[in-house]
């Protein structure tokens, strides 16, 4: 399957939020859901939620080409895409 969009987390105030994004770019995000950072400040609850994620863009995209994607190895997104606490 060609790349058709990734999964970005992104640290935006008190909140970790998940977006789905074309790759590359974060112009256009879906957003997927956030949680409260205390909540996932435990790696596992982390990769938790971040597994969540991944399960629903995987949903969407197997909606749209019927085909299931397959996950790349996870990278940090360039500072210009990275959000933060305000």
């Amino acid at each position: 399957m060609n790349d058709v969009g990734r999964l970005a987390m992104r640290v935006e105030g008190d909140l970790w939020v998940a977006y789905y994004v074309l790759p590359d770019t974060m112009e256009g995000a879906f957003f997927l859901g956030s949680i409260q950072m205390r909540f996932v400040m435990d790696k596992d609850r982390k990769q938790t939620f971040m597994d969540l994620m991944k399960e629903a863009v995987a949903d969407i995209i197997e909606e749209k080409t019927g085909e299931r994607p397959h996950w790349a190895t996870p990278h940090s997104a360039p500072e210009h895409e990275r959000g933060g606490r305000t």
